[in-house]
């Protein structure tokens, strides 16, 4: 049957009841703690049951640069996982949850699209099991015990100016940026100017992606420095005595959760960093666990490679102790068509040239990616207005690079559509031939680390950063921290910090606008041009077009 809509799609799914996915896994029902019929969290007592077990292959699904015209990166994650299990393979997903803001914003649901979806795909996008309102609330828990303290006497003697703990929640509003609060006389407390972060920029979110279990997760969130004293000493969340509590807030998300794809494939999809401000991955707990369940692992970074990839190279792996067998580059004509200077409106009428003046953005990443020593393989996302013409100009762009760049129709034909990828990854996986290696070492300055991403990953020239934050660096080495990785912060429609430069620009300056320490998630995050941790919502936001139909169901989210 032929369906017009992604939606209609998932609606009309086959689904089995999550025990039965769980049972091709080996996880015994009473480890399952179901959310409704279609979705469960697995047990930590599970988790650590099977840790000894010998790990499966890793597998990255990367992307060029993000164009409006649409790449397919968790599409593609999707249905590779699908057409692993096509060819007899027992493999399974890990894609990170879905934020509201985006949903409600712009960019739509997160959970792929045609024949290669997860399911619920309504539920994933919108609530699910509630993880990232646990984050939220442990959050701002810890904010609100900041306040209180002070309120009472402040014995730990913090500086208000120095208070770097911010408010968070899942949606965007650029009103909060920037906002001043407790004002209304002595009752509310002390007025001091703070804001408001996105949740997926929560370094809540990142220490739950990178906890191991409850005991790593409460250390790591006692170990968020929150403020500074007159003196410059730091506090910690341990020292105003939040960090149990939190951990009991998230107690059950720290859980990985068990879904299935439309083809009742295993996926687990669990946390929700964004790549462009965050580390851009899944947690280390559901992709341990995965890699201990099945033979191959089919896995996703967040935005192009340059953002997600590079993240998950330099700081999941190297904190987890994983590496990638092999990584899929997930690219279009259409999108080659827009980094090659097209209009979207124009992207109907075939034009080759257009496509290999993209075609130099594609090949910088396959370059990129192959400096951390692991195999690449290109996967064309098929759309019906390309033409064998096109397709030819990026194969013969990938072949250059020495990788090579298969067809792939899994939108339309589901699992049948990457039975060639996945035939061809599963061979390089097996072959052993990575030699993984972080692009920089845990030794070298925190402003050399940020040097090494900015030109070997960017290409550009230098790096700008004042005075200030040099010193902030320096201060923040001495203290201790400066074998932590750096995460950077900044557009992801480009290579440059500028988001309308397309291709693969060189001669770029990398302005740095503000560093901060995560001490707790490990590493220190670097604010590029001019990206926020808080979104805004675009002039006609996708919730004008998201409601209820008279059969009770929800339409426009995806």
């Amino acid at each position: 049957m032929n369906y017009k809509t992604d939606i209609e799609i998932a609606r009309a799914a086959n689904k089995k009841p999550i025990q039965e996915i769980g049972a091709k896994l080996g996880i015994p029902t009473d480890h399952l703690l179901p959310y409704g019929h279609d979705k469960a969290k697995v047990s930590q007592d599970f988790i650590d049951s099977v840790m000894d077990r010998k790990d499966g292959k890793l597998i990255l699904v990367t992307a060029i640069t993000p164009t409006p015209a649409g790449e397919g990166k968790t599409t593609t994650t999707v249905g590779l996982g699908d057409g692993l299990n096509k060819i007899g393979k027992n493999a399974a997903v890990c894609i990170r949850e879905a934020s509201l803001g985006p949903c409600f914003g712009m960019k739509g649901g997160a959970a792929g699209g045609g024949m290669a979806q997860i399911v619920p795909m309504e539920e994933m996008n919108l609530h699910f099991t509630g993880d990232f309102h646990a984050i939220t609330s442990a959050h701002n828990l810890l904010t609100a015990m900041i306040d209180n303290h002070i309120y009472w006497g402040n014995e730990l003697e913090i500086d208000e100016r120095r208070i770097t703990w911010r408010r968070v929640m899942d949606m965007n509003d650029r009103a909060l940026r920037d906002t001043v609060i407790s004002l209304g006389g002595v009752a509310n407390g002390f007025a001091r100017q703070t804001g408001f972060d996105i949740t997926v920029a929560s370094e809540v979110m990142a220490i739950l992606c990178l906890a191991n279990n409850l005991v790593d997760l409460q250390k790591r969130l006692g170990d968020i420095i929150v403020a500074y004293t007159r003196t410059r000493k730091a506090i910690y969340a341990r020292d105003i005595g939040a960090d149990g509590a939190m951990t009991v807030l998230l107690k059950d998300a720290m859980q990985p959760n068990l879904v299935q794809t439309l083809e009742n494939n295993p996926a687990f999809v669990h946390g929700g960093p964004f790549a462009n401000i965050a580390h851009g991955c899944n947690s280390v707990t559901s992709t341990k666990l995965a890699l201990k369940l099945t033979d191959y692992v089919v896995t996703e970074a967040g935005f192009g490679a340059d953002l997600g990839a590079e993240k998950f190279m330099n700081i999941k792996c190297r904190k987890a102790g994983i590496s990638p067998a092999v990584v899929v580059l997930v690219a279009t004509v259409r999108a080659m068509k827009m980094n090659g200077g097209v209009a979207k409106a124009d992207l109907g009428g075939e034009n080759v040239a257009a496509v290999a003046d993209g075609c130099p953005n594609l090949a910088r990443h396959i370059s990129n990616l192959k400096a951390f020593g692991v195999p690449v393989v290109v996967a064309i996302n098929h759309f019906v207005t390309d033409t064998d013409a096109e397709v030819s100009v990026i194969r013969d762009s990938a072949a250059a690079e020495g990788a090579e760049a298969i067809l792939c129709r899994h939108w339309e034909l589901g699992s049948e559509g990457t039975v060639d990828l996945a035939t061809r990854v599963a061979e390089l996986a097996d072959a052993n031939v990575a030699q993984f290696a972080p692009l920089y070492r845990d030794d070298i300055s925190l402003f050399e680390k940020i040097e090494t991403i900015a030109k070997r990953i960017y290409h550009a020239d230098e790096v700008l950063a004042d005075k200030k934050i040099r010193d902030q660096l320096r201060t923040w080495e001495d203290a201790g921290f400066g074998h932590f990785p750096v995460c950077m912060a900044k557009t992801q429609y480009s290579f440059s910090t500028d988001p309308s430069l397309r291709g693969a620009p060189t001669g770029h300056s990398v302005p740095v606008r503000e560093v901060r320490l995560a001490a707790g998630a490990g590493f220190i995050v670097v604010i590029c041009g001019e990206i926020m941790t808080m979104p805004g919502l675009p002039r006609k936001p996708a919730a004008m077009s998201i409601g209820m139909n008279a059969a009770g169901e929800v339409e426009g989210l995806f």
